[in-house]
């Protein structure tokens, strides 16, 4: 397998311009609230290289105030998860984090009002390695604030994640694609499914809150496999360790089911007010855009 996983930036030439007409029109009436931008990628598509891209454009040549947070910043708390894998011990998708479900909402709520509203606003930390790999929030204490006094007021945020954008499916919906045929589905009890997919519900705040949404998209999303594979292979070879390859295929099999349940309502648009706000680009095997459209 290849160990060649440099990832070219051909993506931010297509979003800057899709972001910048957008920030154009929002900021003439909307001079305080910042402008949020959720942004999806499924894993190993390179969504890490054009978050970095973008932020660095918008803040150097832009001049604009940005902000990068991560929904994986917002997992629960190591007791929390515990818990909710205990309170419900024969579902398997919540006995690790990862599914919607296992991200603290409340706390994702109160930090985007705030962001809003021009407040100080701590932003929190996950340390992934934490408790061997089960990981726990770091100390508030360690948080950055943004917004503070003398601080610039941050005009820009970039919210990114696998889910970021994920919405709940109606029970009927969860029901066909679970009896469709699938890579993952058929391996969990439909009413575990379900659990997941009512989370959601508490995702939508966030997403609401969006004034614009980019989807790195793949022609065939099992490519997951194959990047994650790639990835872990040239973590190896640099560090001397990591995960094996039967590792890190039970580990994007955690997340599969939801690309599986999700990513369709994603691909037809979030919005239903506003017209053009979602960019969505296509990537080929070798995660250069092959299809840019705008929703």
């Amino acid at each position: 397998m290849s160990t060649n996983t440099e990832i070219i930036d051909d993506k931010s030439p297509i979003c800057i311009p899709f972001i910048l007409e957008r920030y154009k029109n929002y900021s003439a009436s909307n001079p305080t609230r910042p402008f949020i931008i959720g942004l999806n990628g499924v894993q190993g598509a390179g969504k890490t290289t054009l978050v970095k891209a973008l932020a660095s454009k918008l803040r150097v040549d832009e001049g604009l105030q940005t902000l990068v947070c991560s929904i994986d910043d917002f997992y629960l708390r190591h007791e929390d998860q515990t818990a909710l894998a205990e309170s419900h011990p024969d579902n398997l998708l919540v006995q690790v984090r990862g599914e919607p479900g296992t991200h603290d909402m409340n706390l994702a709520r109160d930090f985007f009002t705030k962001l809003c509203e021009g407040q100080p606003v701590k932003i929190p930390q996950y340390d992934k390695s934490a408790y061997s790999g089960q990981g726990d929030r770091v100390s508030e204490s360690h948080w950055e604030v943004v917004n503070g006094p003398g601080q610039p007021k941050v005009q820009v945020v970039i919210f990114e994640g696998w889910c970021v954008g994920f919405r709940r499916l109606s029970p009927m919906e969860v029901t066909f694609k679970w009896n469709a045929p699938s890579r993952t589905l058929k391996r969990y009890p439909l009413e575990h499914m379900n659990f997941i997919n009512e989370r959601l519900q508490d995702y939508d705040a966030i997403t609401d809150m969006f004034d614009a949404f980019i989807h790195i998209d793949a022609e065939d999303t099992e490519w997951v496999y194959d990047w994650r594979l790639e990835q872990e292979a040239a973590l190896r070879a640099q560090r001397g360790t990591g995960m094996t390859d039967d590792q890190v295929v039970k580990f994007v099999d955690a997340y599969y089911p939801a690309y599986e349940l999700f990513s369709d309502k994603v691909r037809s648009g979030l919005f239903s007010n506003k017209p053009r706000c979602q960019l969505r680009l296509i990537v080929g095997k070798d995660r250069k855009v092959k299809q840019t459209v705008i929703i």
